[in-house]
């Protein structure tokens, strides 16, 4: 199992990170992503991918939720220091849309001008797109089409009325740990083909009342599993290579 979207550089885990990412080996974690979204954590979330080489991967991005608190200068000097690192990313995001947090239209347009920027980098890396939206999602989709995005991972996939549009443009989506309570995202694991489906924890969040941690993917599997009426073992064969395949991971 992997998962493929997490923020171990996230301060509930400076006790003991180091702990959590060997108990998830131990445990039989395939591998980890873990998801830098603010340039302040951009060196310890390579200091993890250096320490644990074929285990832990990463994706870096602005988050949209930021959209207010960095100038295009600040922007584009991030995106230098991403493009000299990405040997060791692998991909752009996560980055989009968020409405939840961002409410005038006009930060709201600035959040679509920084989405399509992400965009252009990831294209200029050759990296995939792992996508953020929030109470945005015809928008988030309309720019994906119309930039014609190929390689896209929607985190957290929320909106069942795109699921079938998500699969036809040959993207994948990502499930969490929100699905164990959620009709709607029960719905999307039901519906979607596994073959277009990926799992995540979106850890320290998610955890139901507790500090979530990247082990919590085996209870998305499980659940996935029943789900779908499908064994446990082959929900898991079919994210892991989904995975594997998607990001490229240098892994078996």
């Amino acid at each position: 199992m992997i998962d493929v979207h997490c923020h171990l550089e996230q301060e509930e885990y400076e006790k003991n990170r180091n702990e959590i990412i060997r108990k998830c080996m131990e445990e039989g974690l395939k591998g980890i992503i873990t998801c830098c979204a603010h340039p302040d954590d951009l060196e310890l979330t390579l200091e993890l991918v250096k320490k644990y080489p074929m285990f832990i991967f990463a994706t870096v991005s602005l988050h949209p939720e930021y959209i207010k608190d960095f100038d295009d200068s600040s922007v584009d000097e991030y995106f230098e220091r991403i493009s000299s690192v990405k040997n060791l990313i692998v991909g752009i995001g996560e980055t989009g849309l968020d409405y939840f947090w961002v409410k005038e239209d006009e930060w709201r347009e600035k959040q679509k001008q920084l989405f399509i920027k992400h965009l252009m980098l990831a294209e200029k890396l050759r990296k995939p797109i792992i996508v953020h939206s929030r109470n945005a999602f015809d928008d988030t989709i309309e720019i994906l089409e119309t930039y014609n995005v190929k390689r896209v991972h929607w985190h957290m996939f929320g909106a069942h009325h795109l699921w079938r549009r998500v699969v036809d443009n040959g993207w994948y989506i990502s499930l969490g740990p929100i699905i164990q309570r959620s009709k709607k995202h029960r719905k999307i694991a039901r519906d979607c083909p596994l073959e277009n489906i990926l799992t995540e924890t979106d850890s320290p969040w998610f955890g139901n009342g507790k500090r979530g941690t990247p082990l919590n993917v085996i209870k998305v599997v499980e659940k996935i599993a029943e789900i779908k009426k499908l064994s446990v073992e082959e929900v898991a064969s079919v994210t892991t290579k989904n995975a594997i395949v998607f990001f490229n991971l240098p892994i078996d």
